[in-house]
């Protein structure tokens, strides 16, 4: 019997030292990948970096690269206008939804909202800009025209990073220990006051991972945007107006694009993987210095 529970305990520490040893090769792999990415993104855009000075990119007068002119600036502008548009919406409408299918909709509620955002989240993104392009740009037009705007493009973006800051609000929030809740509920707290000064708290790593990758997607989506944004380079001066993001016009203008243009269209690709470290550099940051 004891021999069986040393070769039991042996096992465990050796299945726990293989997984150890197989997350850290993920890790290593992972980090690999994103360099390999990055390296593959200044190569290509080399052949015009050597020529151009970086400055020019945001200063040029326009957006004409048969005529030499690549103002990146108004895309780079259109794209943090409808990822930040779309979470500060988003943000807010996912984290309450999450505090409402734990802390307020009976069990059964809860289940069918779950899998009512599950779904919304598995919908393809060309299905999200299908609808947009032809419900909801036709509704902003009504309002003020030409409808295929920012608003379009930031409500759009919303509905597709909402499950995604939902699901991971909840999960985090599910995560939250009970002794935590039952000892709020011990001091006589109100659920709004457990809420706030419990739950949220504790979940506040998991639910800031959530933001960061709904940051990402909405970054990076392509072709819903491309697909109800207008497509003009140009500094929105409102919400009305039509806007080209930095991933559309990589999707519309690749196809034919050489030499320098081809390269600057690269250099677009460094700018937004160059944010996405921004953010996730800043959500390193946060979770060091805010503190349970």
């Amino acid at each position: 019997m004891i021999w069986w529970k040393h070769s039991i305990s042996f096992l465990s520490a050796s299945i726990d030292r293989w997984f150890s040893a197989a997350l850290r090769i993920g890790a290593l792999l992972a980090a690999l990948i994103m360099l390999f990415i990055l390296l593959f993104l200044l190569l290509e855009s080399w052949p015009v970096l050597r020529h151009i000075a970086l400055m020019r990119f945001f200063t040029d007068e326009a957006w004409h690269p048969l005529e030499d002119q690549y103002n990146l600036l108004p895309m780079v502008t259109g794209t943090l206008y409808a990822s930040s548009g779309a979470l500060l919406l988003a943000i807010p409408l996912g984290i309450a939804s999450a505090l409402f299918m734990i802390f307020y909709a009976t069990p059964r509620t809860a289940v069918l909202y779950r899998r009512l955002i599950e779904l919304l989240a598995g919908i393809p993104s060309v299905v999200f800009g299908f609808w947009g392009l032809t419900t909801l740009v036709p509704l902003i037009n009504q309002w003020h025209p030409p409808g295929a705007s920012l608003l379009a493009s930031i409500l759009i973006l919303t509905l597709m990073i909402l499950p995604t800051l939902a699901l991971t609000s909840y999960a985090a929030l599910v995560a939250v220990p009970k002794d935590y809740l039952q000892a709020a509920v011990a001091l006589g707290l109100s659920r709004w006051g457990m809420i706030y000064g419990v739950a949220l708290p504790a979940a506040r790593k998991g639910i800031v991972a959530g933001i960061l990758l709904a940051a990402g997607r909405a970054i990076g989506e392509t072709m819903a945007v491309l697909m109800v944004a207008g497509n003009v380079v140009q500094h929105a001066d409102s919400l009305f107006a039509p806007i080209r993001t930095l991933t559309a016009n990589i999707a519309l203008e690749m196809a034919y694009a050489m030499g320098d243009h081809r390269a600057v269209l690269f250099v677009s690709g460094l700018l937004l993987l160059l944010l996405v470290i921004a953010l996730t550099i800043i959500a390193a940051w946060f979770g060091k210095t805010h503190h349970v």
